[in-house]
């Protein structure tokens, strides 16, 4: 009997791993690994999740309508060219599987999110990475890596984990620059973070080479329910929508993303808190001797003398009920990552890495 395999390049994919959310031992315990809202979702959101239970006999919407109409309208977008997914993680899986294959390229920079990567690799195609300048996209090494097998490049802005950011100006320099058959696609996962930032839609109204992905996950604080979505062009949207199932968003999950982008007082005081308490915390941490740069989203890089304190740092964190996020997976050994909480939390991961550094002294 054959012995049934894989297609190849499945298992050289490396399996993805979320922020640690328990500590053994430890009850009081304060998540700052997976840049989460720390106020939770929006009162209206948690409502719409309550009257969905009601009809969860019932199959959802196949197209999304309702949603993709409420962020047309806040967005100033057409609605006819957005497309939702399972996070914004689905998009970026559509992306490739639509668009790459074997001996297909797909660029993405040295310290960019994991499932650039992984999807590549599920798609066929030979992933590559590309050299980053001072933690923040490259532009010029980008385009010099490209060749008539590149089909996809992706770059978060602003960046994960480094909390970076490159102006549209370079944006539009970058796509104006690639390969004729080369998509551009800007993961705008933080994009809501950078004040006046729209996540590259501009750019998309007059070119037909870039897509943008974004997510209810960050901002909204609904990573429970995976609400992700995806603007591009007409012709792109409608082949994604093919390789797209057509349930494969919950009722559930459809209101609430719904609900939740429709409290601005709420988001207005997510957006503010955040800005605040990042400021805050970058000037702490730098006061302590340790190298941040500044952040355009809702976490902040903490960059050690070497990989050994970074790890150091990490254990005695955990013995204070504090998780943070190591990110030597994504070439900073020397770095944690640590997510924007509200100001208690951040008082707290202050106080103990100022008690770490004056132990390490």
């Amino acid at each position: 009997m054959t012995r049934m395999e894989p297609q190849p390049g499945i298992m050289d994919i490396a399996l993805y791993v979320g922020g640690a959310s328990q500590i053994a031992g430890v009850s009081d315990v304060v998540k700052l690994s997976s840049n989460e809202n720390p106020f939770g979702p929006s009162p209206a959101a948690i409502a719409a999740v309550e009257r969905s239970a009601r009809n969860l006999h019932r199959y959802p919407s196949t197209d999304h309508a309702s949603l993709r109409a409420a962020l047309a309208d806040v967005h100033g977008l057409d609605a006819a060219r957005i497309i939702c997914g399972v996070g914004s993680d689905e998009i970026i899986h559509f992306l490739c599987q639509a668009y790459a294959g074997p001996g297909d390229e797909v660029l993405y920079t040295q310290h960019g999110f994991a499932m650039y990567r992984i999807s590549a690799m599920a798609a066929g195609a030979t992933p590559v990475e590309v050299a980053e300048r001072d933690r923040t996209v490259d532009v010029d090494a980008i385009l010099a890596a490209c060749t008539e097998h590149t089909r996809l490049v992706f770059i978060a802005n602003p960046a994960n984990p480094t909390g970076t950011f490159i102006q549209l100006g370079e944006v539009e320099r970058l796509a104006e620059g690639l390969p004729e058959q080369c998509l551009l696609v800007l993961d705008g996962a933080y994009a809501e973070f950078e004040e006046g930032y729209d996540g590259g839609a501009a750019l998309i109204e007059h070119r037909d080479n870039v897509a943008m992905t974004r997510t209810f996950s960050k901002l909204y604080g609904l990573g429970g329910l995976r609400v992700g979505w995806g603007y591009a062009s007409r012709d792109i949207i409608d082949v994604l929508n093919r390789v797209r199932g057509p349930f494969n968003l919950s009722s559930t999950a459809l209101e609430a993303a719904e609900a939740a982008l429709g409290d601005h007082a709420y988001v207005e005081k997510c957006l503010a808190e955040n800005a605040k308490m990042r400021s805050w915390l970058t000037e702490a941490l730098r006061g302590l001797g340790i190298g941040v740069d500044d952040s355009h989203a809702n976490f902040v890089l903490a960059r050690f003398s070497d990989p050994a304190e970074a790890d150091a740092c990490e254990a005695h964190l955990k013995t204070q009920g504090l998780i943070v996020r190591k990110v030597a997976g994504y070439k900073l050994p020397e770095a944690l990552r640590i997510t924007v909480g509200d100001e208690s939390a951040c008082r707290r991961v202050v106080h103990a890495i100022g008690q770490f550094k004056a132990v390490a002294e």
